[in-house]
């Protein structure tokens, strides 16, 4: 086949979820019944139209291929198992006789329904992201089964563009799927590949004849050393599956992208196959050195689409540099584009869109700016540098600027770092520990206790927003919100929770809330960028050093515990998801900003302790979600992080309890750091992989507290009160009952009252039949 040429800018993807979260509200007013189908797919449309035509406008082209489809309803790679018939066996009724499913059953198996849970949900690689986990089993019949992508291509094409297709890789959708249930012990799924890649391979035909020069097919499981294959089996399977989607003799060519880190020695395998395009991320990887002859020939033949302008971060960097990085590929292959290093749906639309941010707007570069950076570089690599020198140099302005701006350093914060001690990190014998709160807490076996966060309703966000607009007061807001406080004790007392939250209604977000009480951070007001389906957050802006001017909140879960005779947690976000939530400066170590967040969070504890706060929760959900995918960085990574939890929480008396949280994540990887943390108590996401996190922590002897969630939040359902039995019992199979507590996966923030409710009634009246039935008398 003639190789069409690849454009010389582009970007991986783009956010979806619309400028004003126009996605987010169809999607959730088709789930609430006020939109059908038809409706939704029409605003979807519109989304999409309204997305090719702002990167046109932006500098891309309109028919090279430049512009990516990477449009998704609700996930990138729950797409891909739906287009390629991978649909678990408990959803087998919601498929048609053609093995496609339609919108309806698709959100269904992202939310779940009635007895029937839905796929596993875990983090995209070192982002806050999140996916569904496909489930692949030896019986899984793989099809063509959703064409969706095809008739994406299809309404741009018609519209005037020509796009690149954008789906996930077969080899990376392999190995990031888990194994159905009903497969042997030892199954993997990558030993499907081969009964995949026809599926795979008629896709591309469809793509070809619909008229797609490129496709993009995106192979990031190929830098993440964390994967549970072997490595000889990962390249071998890349290998046999870009030798047989390359044989194709109909197909658009392809361009495989691997962002999120380097790829090794899968530079080898690629160059030498009939791949026509590799990206590479070259912000958090590097290009190839050390090479073969048949790989430095291979690469030469090929385009290679340089990742050179950050895909995961807000600032608008050093573009010269990166004009520097992508010109250093030229050695490797007189054709070179420049790219996003990654998918741009990591960070929010348009600076244009902010008006509060002041010097910082400066600073920073979105996606639409990202695209016009990459529209730049692409014109100096065509053009030369001189045709590019005004907007390098007044980057490089923009840079110096920043770095030397008041509040950057802070002279006090870093003193009070510099002086810190190993008695800084330490707390009292875990067991000293545990006798003290025995005695203080009295609570029985199987503590009950929920996340922090209950719903936030209608009430809440309209009297916060009325706040924001000046329409009501500070006091009557107060006043409102400690109403809301006490309606969310009531109801806990009432269910026979054990340990007490506050709700956290006075909470926007559980980072922005602390960002906006903190030095050194600002906050945006359409930052919005997507978590997971239609769950979106607006990541605060780490700029400068950080510190605590004043209390947080004390006030608040002091007044709660006054209301209650139970203990009440107070409540906090720890450093690492501060910084992982965040978009974080990036001209000092994390570490170091860390242990500045830690000092702040010290303080708010020491302050929560002296109000009579007994409990004291610091959640770390993000601590596994920032461990580097190379081996080699994580252990300065685990030492850094742990030790700023430790550093925020060491200098409580052994009668405070600390108990922290995690969620989605695959925690055997980091059991050593969860007990490195020494929180007393640690809550944890076990309910959608059905406690499959026991075996890791009963292999690894972990003696500490531990609450592996029942009631998975991230769905409608409400769990029954046999599977909540179920779980329960599955835990204490391998947690002794002394340890165990009972709670959710999560907060209960996004969730509404009623299910809330009833969920929570259900886990007490499981927890109490288990307690009755197998807990040894006290």
């Amino acid at each position: 086949m003639t190789t069409p040429a690849f454009p010389t800018g582009t970007i991986l993807g783009y956010p979806r979820i619309g400028r004003r979260r126009e996605l987010k509200k169809a999607v959730e007013a088709f789930w609430a019944g006020r939109i059908d189908a038809v409706e939704l797919e029409a605003a979807a449309a519109a989304l999409r139209s309204a997305t090719r035509e702002r990167l046109a406008q932006l500098g891309l082209g309109r028919a090279d291929s430049a512009i990516p489809e990477s449009f998704s309803f609700y996930d990138q790679v729950l797409d891909a198992a739906v287009a390629v018939g991978a649909i678990p066996t408990r959803f087998s009724d919601l498929v048609d006789a053609d093995g496609a499913i339609d919108l309806a059953g698709y959100f269904t198996l992202a939310r779940g329904e009635g007895d029937r849970a839905p796929l596993e949900m875990t983090k995209w690689f070192d982002t806050n992201y999140h996916y569904l986990v496909p489930e692949i089993g030896p019986d899984t019949a793989f099809s063509l089964a959703s064409e969706s992508i095809v008739r994406q291509f299809i309404e741009a094409r018609d519209a005037g563009f020509i796009t690149r297709p954008v789906l996930v890789g077969p080899v990376t959708f392999l190995l990031l799927s888990k194994a159905a249930t009903e497969a042997p012990a030892g199954f993997q799924p990558i030993s499907r590949l081969a009964d995949l890649l026809p599926v795979y391979g008629e896709l591309l035909q469809r793509l070809a004849a619909a008229g797609a020069d490129w496709v993009q097919l995106d192979e990031p499981g190929l830098v993440n050393e964390s994967i549970p294959v072997a490595r000889a089996t990962q390249l071998d399977a890349l290998a046999r599956a870009y030798e047989v989607l390359g044989a194709q003799t109909s197909r658009p060519a392809i361009f495989v992208a691997a962002p999120y880190g380097s790829l090794g020695d899968a530079v080898d395998v690629l160059a030498t196959s009939a791949v026509e395009a590799i990206g590479f991320d070259l912000v958090r990887g590097s290009l190839p050195t050390g090479l073969t002859d048949a790989t430095r020939t291979g690469l030469a033949g090929k385009t290679i689409v340089a990742g050179v302008v950050d895909g995961h971060n807000i600032w608008r960097g050093d573009l010269a540099g990166a004009f520097e990085s992508a010109a250093a590929a030229l050695e490797l292959s007189p054709s070179v584009a420049v790219s996003t290093s990654t998918s741009l749906q990591h960070v929010p639309h348009d600076v244009d869109d902010e008006t509060k941010l002041g010097h910082l707007r400066g600073w920073l570069a979105f996606a639409d700016q990202k695209v016009e950076q990459v529209a730049t570089l692409a014109a100096g690599l065509v053009d030369g540098r001189p045709a590019i020198a005004d907007a390098l140099d007044a980057a490089s302005v923009a840079l110096a600027q920043r770095l030397s701006a008041p509040g950057v350093r802070d002279g006090a914060v870093r003193a009070r770092a510099a002086v810190l001690s190993d008695a800084d990190f330490a707390r009292d014998d875990y067991e000293v520990r545990v006798a003290a709160q025995q005695e203080a807490l009295d609570l029985p076996p199987l503590p009950t206790t929920t996340i922090g966060s209950f719903p936030q309703t209608g009430e809440i966000r309209r009297a916060r927003a009325a706040l924001g607009r000046g329409e009501l007061s500070e006091a009557d807001y107060v006043a409102e919100m400690r109403g809301e406080i006490a309606r969310v004790v009531a109801v806990q007392e009432e269910i026979g929770l054990d340990v007490l939250v506050h709700g956290e209604p006075e909470r926007n977000d559980m980072v922005q809330y602390f960002a906006e009480n903190l030095d050194g951070f600002d906050v945006t007001e359409h930052g919005w960028v997507q978590s997971y389906g239609s769950r979106c957050t607006r990541p605060s802006i780490l700029w400068g050093d950080v510190s605590r001017p004043k209390p947080i909140t004390v006030e608040w879960s002091a007044y709660t515990q006054s209301l209650t005779p139970k203990p009440v947690k107070g409540m906090l976000t720890g450093p690492v998801t501060i910084l992982a939530w965040s978009f974080v400066r990036d001209d000092q170590p994390l570490g170091d900003t860390a242990r500045q967040v830690a000092l702040a969070l010290r303080d708010e504890i020491a302050d929560l302790e002296a109000a009579g706060i007994a409990i004291v929760q610091v959640d770390e959900p993000a601590l596994r979600e920032l461990l580097p995918l190379e081996r080699d960085r994580q252990a300065d990574y685990l030492d850094w992080s742990v030790g700023s939890f430790r550093l925020a929480t060491a200098g409580v008396g052994a009668a405070t309890q600390i108990h922290t949280h995690l969620c989605y994540s695959e925690f055997g990887a980091i059991i050593d750091a969860i007990r490195g943390l020494d929180a007393d108590v640690t809550s944890i996401e076990a309910a959608r992989s059905r406690m499959e996190v026991v075996v890791d922590l009963e292999a690894s002897g972990f003696d500490h507290g531990i609450g592996p969630g029942v009631y998975d939040i991230h769905s409608p359902r409400v769990p029954s009160v046999t599977e909540l039995t179920e779980l329960i019992e599955r835990a204490l199979d391998g947690i002794p009952e002394r340890q165990l507590w009972i709670n959710p996966d999560c907060g209960l923030k996004t969730r509404g009252y009623d299910e809330t409710v009833a969920s929570l009634r259900n886990m007490l009246e499981a927890t109490r039949g288990v307690r009755a039935s197998v807990v040894s008398p006290v």
